[in-house]
């Protein structure tokens, strides 16, 4: 059984070339190149519908006394964590795999939890499937990073990879159009079925568009690879060292605080947004779920102008912008948070605010920042390193945001109130956190 299973999903065998000229060869590399690449795109973004489904339903949850607020943020942040352990591990895996394969595999998985999701009302079973969700929703952006590299040049793949870098805000803005005008029409229980749907039609987007290699249609490997050269002891010893430097590097590790700061505030608006609109607000699923799609569109811009923004008005330094950017993201959350009645445009503004400055800060804060100042051969540790802080902060943010949520709710008479006003400065209050910590780091550089 194993033996079958390793071998279904091994890398594909070349395939002869076809002997066309090369003018046709040509041809069919950018054809598939685009292919690959457009499928890459939409298809992690359908990853994305199945994995945020649940943030448009939690306020009729609650409602029917399904779960409460902290059983929900519970749920929550077992996604986070089983998501962050396997995008560590299914990394290793994908090198070694036809992606075409699994990355079609973990999109059916959590496409098929999602479609059961709406009949499950055990706190216990829904949080093990929305685990194993997180764990398979982690094989997506694995795939795709290999399939750009399997398929795209050095000097292409920077490019191509910024636009698909996008592909999980357009998935955002999918969910919260397309799933919350489905439980606004048949309930939150078809939320979830409409979200597997979008991904069982996803796997047929990437089995059909999603190609593994170059060679496994006939053509030749995009990327030649260079004789590797076995490291010898004094070079095992400095990568070794520079490993270690990043792990006792204070800056590294101020930056992970201020990145998993940065999380909170990112997924407390998206994983609570839709709920707190709903019940401080009074807007319906369809409305709040709009003005928090605002922020997943600008995001895309945020993300996409961000190495632009630094490299071009401030010669390559990112303090300045993260400084500023970060500073953006508080002010969005206070007038999101703070500003009293229902304003449907300022709330909408909010938005706008709060998706380029979260674009840019995953960008900066996210790794850049730590990447510019660990040492080369250590690039990756770095990235590790605020990649796990940064989930964590994530998770802890659903399960923290869940209790002070039903904490502070009252019923007045026979009506369910809640009092956000700590849940306010916590999200603000860790906005705020991330941009004081990324100013201790503001002169920090590669020594190298």
């Amino acid at each position: 059984m194993l033996k079958h299973l390793i071998s279904f999903y091994k890398v594909s065998q070349p395939k002869p070339c076809s002997g066309e000229p090369l003018s046709m060869q040509q041809r069919s590399l950018k054809r598939l190149q685009w292919s690959t690449f457009l499928s890459a795109t939409l298809g992690y973004g359908m990853y994305y519908v199945c994995r945020l489904s649940l943030n448009v339903v939690k306020k009729p949850i609650v409602e029917e006394g399904i779960f409460s607020e902290t059983e929900l943020g519970i749920i929550g942040a077992v996604l986070f964590f089983t998501y962050a352990v396997g995008k560590f591990t299914n990394g290793f895996l994908a090198d070694r795999s036809n992606i075409n394969r699994f990355m079609s595999t973990g999109l059916l998985v959590t496409a098929l939890v999602n479609l059961f999701l709406g009949f499950v009302h055990s706190f216990i079973l829904f949080a093990i499937l929305w685990g194993i969700s997180g764990w398979f929703q982690s094989m997506g952006a694995a795939s795709c990073v290999v399939g750009l590299s399997r398929w795209f040049t050095d000097k292409e793949r920077g490019s191509f990879y910024g636009f698909w870098s996008a592909s999980h805000n357009i998935g955002e803005a999918m969910t919260f159009i397309i799933v919350a005008s489905v439980v606004s029409a048949f309930g939150w229980r078809y939320g979830f079925l409409g979200a597997g749907l979008v991904g069982l039609i996803g796997v047929l987007v990437i089995w059909r568009f999603f190609h593994d290699s170059p060679q496994s249609k006939g053509l030749p490997a995009v990327n030649v690879p260079r004789a590797k050269k076995a490291m010898n002891a004094l070079e095992t010893e400095e990568f070794n060292r520079a490993q270690k430097s990043v792990l006792k590097n204070p800056a590294i590790w101020i930056l992970a605080f201020s990145s998993a700061f940065m999380y909170i505030s990112r997924y407390a608006v998206n994983s609570w947004g839709v709920f707190y609109l709903q019940a401080e607000k009074g807007y319906s699923t369809l409305d709040a779920s709009f003005i928090i799609s605002i922020s997943s569109v600008c995001g895309i811009v945020g993300t996409m102008f961000s190495g632009v923004i630094s490299d071009k008005f401030f010669g390559g330094r990112r303090n300045i912008p993260a400084l500023i950017f970060g500073l953006m993201n508080v002010v969005a959350l206070c007038l999101f948070l703070l500003v009293p009645g229902v304003h449907f445009w300022l709330d909408a503004l909010s938005m706008v605010l709060f998706g380029l400055g979260i674009g840019v800060l995953i960008c900066f804060l996210g790794g850049l920042m730590a990447v510019d100042i660990a040492p080369r051969t250590a690039s990756g540790a770095a990235l590790g390193v605020v990649g796990i802080a940064s989930y964590i902060g994530a998770g802890l943010q659903d399960v923290m945001s869940g209790v002070l949520i039903e904490g502070n709710k009252h019923v007045v008479n026979g009506v369910e109130v809640y009092d956000f006003t700590y849940i306010n400065w916590f999200w603000i209050g860790a906005a705020l956190m991330s941009v004081l910590l990324a100013l201790l780091v503001w002169n920090a550089r590669n020594r190298e």
